[in-house]
C-alpha cells in the first residue's frame, strides 16, 4: 500500500492531515524535494507514524511536512 501525497503550491505545509486506512509506521519511499534530489530537504526524516484518530472518512491519520512543489511516496509498513 503506497500513499501519493503532492503540493503543488510554492509553500511547505507543515502539520498537514492526511487519512490512512492503518495504523503503524509509513516510510517515506520519495521525497521528490529531498537533498539527493538537489532539492531543500524539507520531509518527514524518513517516515510518520499514523494517529490513532479519524480523518479524511478513514480511521488513522499521518502529520505530514508537505515540501513545497514536491511529492511524496508514503507506504505502509508492516
Amino acid at each position: 500500500m503506497v500513499l501519493v501525497v503532492m503540493n503543488f503550491t510554492p509553500v511547505s505545509r507543515g502539520g498537514y492531515q492526511v487519512g490512512v486506512p492503518r495504523g503503524g509506521w509509513w516510510r517515506e519511499l520519495l521525497n521528490s524535494d529531498g537533498r539527493e534530489y538537489w532539492g531543500s530537504g524539507v520531509g518527514n526524516a524518513g517516515g510518520a507514524h499514523a494517529v490513532d484518530a479519524p480523518h479524511h472518512g478513514r480511521p488513522w491519520h499521518l502529520n505530514l511536512v508537505l515540501p513545497p512543489m514536491g511529492i511524496l511516496l508514503l507506504k505502509a509498513e508492516g
